[in-house]
């Protein structure tokens, strides 16, 4: 501002003296110097932009590391209502797991983020390792994290979507003679501008006929270009963010890290990199989009054959891209989900890297951890507990009182096999497992669409669990069960639990199921496979403490009747104390 009015007031000034050339050049100055300062100030704009947007990252992460779920974005994860363990392990939701992991810049990212922890079919040792070790070179790698993430949000939050990328490589089939149809309409364009020009300098109006052949032409072959314009409409923004990405990766060599080297490599091809393609393609398509502007568009065409031209070119970039796109879009999903998790294991650093042991030797399937813990907790309220879970048919009967953790520990067992198994770290002091399928039975609820009980339902689910074990081409089912036939009455689920149980102990399985009947607990001295371990509590000046500890052996205490006590209700005078 005031270099625009310190110039009008001097070139006013000399203009006014009569000084002409000096106000003309006082005008042209200031104006020069007035383009230099805007663009210094847009720069900075810019930089603020990136500064703020990098600022919210590490707010969003620091959120993620104190689990200030109001200030950790919302996901658009989703998953089928009918996955085995996806609700009873809080894997998707408001408070979830998924939420807490979700990092990436990719709807396939997302994706395959959510295929990583919900996989119950086994990856070989190799391809697990291979996982781990990328996620474990992305974790020291900080920087490059925050610049992937800057540099998309920068151009769009919402996740890149490649679904319409795909469909237009797959369906922009070839247009029968574009090349001779672009190339009349090409001379009958630059007829009509030479005929046009003739007649404005005084010659016969010939340019109105090569313009009805022209119009006609273009009226003709219009119908056969216009499908490739909705499938262009819009794109070129996510192929603007896409190529951003990819050209990250394309500036450096990662020779230092193999795993990240590998998964990057094509994208290093010095005669043909990926974001200058993607850019191509990217220009193609805003080109396309002019037909979004109905009067632009128009006048466009009145000049030259819009539409033909960049639907040439669009072929023509398609088919360079159709054989290696969708290997780099894979790519890219790949390195996203696993930045996710690094971005997870780099605030969670004293989390451990699982081990994962061979398959082939029955005694060694199952779970060996110390001071496992739940993530979804915060560390001031996270209890830790150790657990060895090892060999076929093994099942640890859980009794305590209720509120005393049984229910969580199954959900702690449960999230970490999923973060192991999908190649992060584990919230844990150590873990070494074997690959498992999961089986829950947790949260069950009335399906009230279905018409189903609450018992029936869990019955189906305990059904299906049967049946997973009775697949030997899978590996071995891990169960967590918790609180089994509690939707019946006493006689028949003590009856029908105790059934239940010798069916897992000689089952290709191992798992924990949780229980109020105390009775269930003599088990252990007629089947080797079952053990017994209890949380418990302390009860002292009409109040109960929870430690959270699993410890062995049946739980020796309850606390049912002292709660009811405690709010008041009617119970018999020999529980009403201590």
């Amino acid at each position: 501002m005031g270099l625009v009015l310190v110039g009008l007031l001097v070139s006013v000034s000399s203009y006014k003296l009569g000084w002409f050339i000096a106000g003309n050049w006082a005008l042209l100055g200031f104006f020069l110097c007035f383009l230099g300062v805007a663009n210094v100030h847009n720069r900075l704009e810019r930089r603020l932009r990136r500064l703020v947007m990098w600022i919210d990252i590490q707010e969003s992460n620091l959120a993620r590391l104190r689990l200030d779920w109001e200030c950790i974005p919302e996901t658009t994860l989703s998953l089928s209502s009918e996955h085995p363990y996806a609700a009873d392990l809080d894997l998707l939701g408001k408070y979830s797991l998924l939420r807490l992991l979700d990092t990436t810049v990719s709807r396939d990212g997302q994706a395959l983020l959510v295929a990583w922890m919900t996989r119950q079919h086994p990856l070989s040792f190799d391809q697990w390792e291979s996982r781990q070790k990328l996620v474990r070179v992305l974790t020291s790698l900080r920087g490059l994290r925050d610049r992937i993430q800057l540099v998309a949000h920068c151009l769009s939050p919402d996740p890149i979507k490649t679904d319409r990328l795909e469909s237009l490589l797959e369906n922009s089939e070839p247009v029968a003679r574009l090349g001779s149809l672009l190339l009349a309409a090409s001379t009958l364009a630059a007829l009509n501008m030479v005929l046009f020009v003739f007649w404005l300098l005084g010659g016969p109006g010939y340019w109105i006929v090569s313009f009805l052949l022209y119009a006609l032409l273009l009226l003709v072959t219009g119908r056969r270009v216009s499908h490739v314009f909705g499938r262009a409409l819009d794109l070129h923004l996510e192929l603007d963010k896409l190529a951003a990405v990819i050209g990250i990766f394309e500036k450096r060599s990662y020779r230092r890290y193999p795993a990240l080297q590998a998964m990057t490599d094509p994208w290093r091809n010095e005669n043909s990199r990926p974001s200058v393609a993607i850019r191509q393609l990217a220009r193609v398509c805003s080109g396309l989009s002019l037909k979004a502007h109905p009067l632009l568009h128009i006048a466009m065409h009145l000049v030259v054959p819009w539409d033909l031209a960049w639907t040439w070119h669009l072929q023509k970039v398609c088919n360079r891209l159709r054989s290696v796109l969708p290997d780099w879009i894979v790519r890219l999903a790949i390195v996203d989900a696993a930045m996710a998790l690094a971005t997870f294991a780099y605030l969670n650093p004293s989390y451990a890297w699982p081990l994962r042991r061979p398959e082939g030797n029955a005694t060694t399937i199952g779970i060996s951890g110390t001071a496992i813990g739940h993530p979804l907790l915060a560390y001031e309220q996270r209890i830790s507990n150790d657990l060895i879970l090892e060999g076929l048919g093994r099942v640890f009967l859980v009794t305590g009182s209720n509120m005393s953790g049984k229910s969580t520990f199954l959900r702690t067992v449960g999230i970490n096999v999923c973060l192991a198994q999908a190649g992060g770290p584990v919230c844990a002091a150590s873990w070494e497992w074997s690959w498992l399928r999961i089986q829950t039975c947790i949260r069950v609820g009335d399906a009230l669409e279905e018409g189903l009980s609450y018992f029936y339902v869990e019955v189906k689910r305990l059904k299906n669990l049967l049946v997973a074990m009775g697949d030997h081409r899978e590996a071995p089912v891990l169960f967590l069960i918790d609180e089994i036939f509690k939707g019946t009455n006493n006689r028949e689920r003590l009856l029908g639990s105790e059934t239940f149980i010798r069916e897992l102990t000689a089952g290709r399985g191992l798992g924990l199921v949780t229980t109020h009947d105390l009775e269930l607990a003599n088990l252990d001295k007629e089947l080797a496979h079952l053990a017994n371990v209890h949380f418990q509590e302390t009860f002292g000046d009409m109040e109960l403490t929870f430690d959270y500890r699993l410890r062995p052996g049946p739980c020796p205490t309850t606390n049912a009747l002292r709660i009811m006590a405690m709010e008041g209700l009617p119970v018999p005078e020999t529980h009403s104390g201590p």
